[in-house]
């Protein structure tokens, strides 16, 4: 029988105050290629944070010597390398830093010019992991090749796409050339190609000799996969062969209250013939040319799927649509019948502009409630604020609807990933909106999830007159009452 990389026999795992897991056994064998698989809140993200050895464990008994003889192999010189030197994890958040000495970044700075001196570049940020052993299968050339890195290499991090940072991250795990990469739902934020590209990409990983536990969906566990790990509640249920798995049938999604839906949102005639027209912008960050003469418009009801592969601008059309980007006071923009530019503050435009994405949630200080979250949508803030009493019980009112009211007073980060993507959609509703700007909303719902979400959206669209802009990569998110559609072309490399 193999060495193990490692094994948890019987542990209990800890964050702060909480137990993660009671009793938890599980042993990793090299080239056992494992997909971790449950509902959300299940437990996926806390066992690879883990099997990194980022939690404490109590009780029972951890071994990780196939690890820890991958760390001397790898490390020959060093008398104090530790077998966390050879696993890589690359988890859900991204949080931008600055360089040393640098102002604390903010959500609107990555379209500022001046982000571009605070926060390093692709390459600085690929630069600053160990360098790899002479005779090591990723290099710096080959990663920067391989993810299709080369032309981003002087980009800023905080101006990269969701996918670029996605493919930007992994690369820099594989320059450690880990004995045990860690992947926390990787296809998350990545365009049809880059997602067709992922099997070929871990086959190699696996060559290279790097055993891989990833936590995925029951549709996209990658070929190389030959053992799944059921989790629920906490608990590793089953490990069983891919051969002998089969995914629970998604149950029947619990729908909204569509009267105290249309309770929330009074009716109203439009108070904008035009929300939004974008007349030849073309949006550049140095020499990279982002956006190259759009024309745009949305009227009052529309609603639009925003569409295109990694780095084609998406991002960039909704930061100029919620008043976030300054290189629209350049350019011939109208929002909500008001050329910008022409005396409007940016809290006037949000305040028309419900806004959701995946990279919010890396803004949230401290450690405010779901119930915080969703009313500091009054105000726009990135904080627990001081909501009004009314404001706090239209917030239960959303929670309520969403079926999310024995979450209000759970801190947001604690909550399961899909609550905290639903409890950003009520943040961005409580203000009725003319307009609602999703980006990427979906990521982090799991299979029961999705067509629940989606109801929330059509029973939405159905009870108001918003209109909605929805960018995803996956056809099968769209809601139905999705009607017309912007697709980009690929970015120009270079």
């Amino acid at each position: 029988m193999p060495t193990p990389l490692l094994t948890f026999a019987h542990v209990t795992v800890r964050h702060l105050d909480r137990i993660l897991f009671a009793d938890l056994s599980l042993r990793i064998e090299p080239g056992q290629h494992l997909a971790l698989v449950g509902p959300s809140g299940a437990g996926k993200s806390a066992l690879l944070a883990a099997l990194a050895g980022q939690l404490l464990l109590t009780g029972g008994r951890a071994t990780t010597p196939g690890l820890e003889a991958a760390a001397r192999q790898r490390h020959p010189t060093d008398p104090l390398a530790a077998w966390r030197q050879v696993v890589s994890l690359v988890g859900t958040r991204a949080p931008f830093r600055a360089r040393p000495g640098g102002s604390e970044l903010y959500y609107q700075q990555r379209y500022e010019a001046t982000a571009a001196e605070e926060v390093p570049t692709v390459r600085e940020y690929l630069l600053a992991s160990p360098a790899p052993a002479p005779r090591a299968a990723w290099t710096y050339a080959r990663v920067v090749e391989r993810l299709r890195l080369t032309h981003l290499q002087p980009q800023p991090l905080i101006q990269l796409s969701n996918g670029e940072t996605k493919r930007l991250r992994l690369a820099r795990a594989l320059l450690r050339n880990p004995a045990l990469l860690l992947l926390d739902n990787p296809l998350a934020g990545l365009d049809t190609a880059s997602r067709a590209d992922f099997d070929a990409l871990l086959a190699e990983v696996a060559a290279a000799g790097t055993t891989v536990v990833l936590a995925t969906t029951p549709g996209e566990i990658p070929a190389i996969v030959k053992q799944v790990a059921r989790l629920a509640e906490g608990r590793v249920t089953h490990v069983l062969p891919l051969a002998d798995y089969q995914p629970a049938a998604a149950p029947t999604p619990l729908l909204p209250d569509a009267v105290a839906l249309a309770a929330l949102w009074p009716p109203a005639p439009p108070a904008f013939s035009t929300l939004a027209r974008l007349e030849n912008v073309t949006i550049r960050y140095g020499e990279r040319l982002i956006l190259d003469r759009l024309s745009w418009e949305i009227k009052p009801g529309e609603r639009w799927a925003l569409l295109g592969p990694n780095g084609a601008g998406k991002s960039t059309i909704i930061s100029l649509l919620n008043g976030d980007n300054p290189q629209a006071y350049s350019q011939c923009i109208t929002l909500f019948d008001r050329r910008r530019g022409t005396g409007e503050s940016i809290w006037d435009i949000k305040q028309r502009v419900g806004y959701v994405s995946p990279e919010l949630l890396q803004y949230f200080p401290g450690q405010p409630t779901c119930r915080q979250v969703v009313a500091s949508g009054f105000a726009d803030t990135l904080g627990p604020g001081r909501a009004t009493p009314a404001q706090l019980a239209t917030a239960d009112a959303w929670l309520a609807v969403l079926h999310l009211a024995e979450h209000a007073a759970q801190p947001l980060r604690q909550a399961p990933a899909s609550v905290q993507r639903l409890c950003l959609v009520a943040r961005a509703l409580v203000k009725n909106p003319p307009l609602l700007l999703l980006d990427e909303p979906g990521q982090g719902l799991d299979a029961a999830q999705q067509p629940y979400f989606r109801a929330v959206l059509d029973a939405l669209c159905a009870a108001s007159p918003v209109a909605l802009v929805f960018v995803s990569h996956y056809a099968a998110d769209i809601p139905r009452s999705v009607t017309r559609v912007l697709e980009l072309p690929a970015p120009v490399a270079g």
